[in-house]
């Protein structure tokens, strides 16, 4: 099955932060409100994701090889599994 497609800033806040599963790679989602999101096993490969907040986010197994993460607080996400660097 293929993962549903989200590219930007706009379609993750349409879709109240469930994404779960979700193909984000490469998508822009600087600044984004992600507080409490659940994005596990989310696709987020050279994501940037600049001065997003993830408070409270669930990235359980999500792929965020290559993504940017300047200026992201990941003290209280659940990495849980989470791939940050594939080399």
């Amino acid at each position: 099955m293929d993962k549903k497609r989200f590219p930007d800033k706009k379609s993750v806040e349409d879709h109240n932060a469930i994404l779960i599963d979700a193909d984000l790679s490469r998508a822009d989602l600087s600044g984004a409100d992600l507080i409490g999101a659940e994005l596990g096993h989310a696709d987020l490969r050279g994501a940037d994701l600049r001065g997003a907040d993830l408070g409270d986010a669930y990235l359980t197994r999500a792929d965020l090889d290559g993504a940017i993460l300047d200026g992201v607080d990941l003290t209280s996400v659940d990495l849980t599994g989470t791939i940050l660097d594939k080399e």
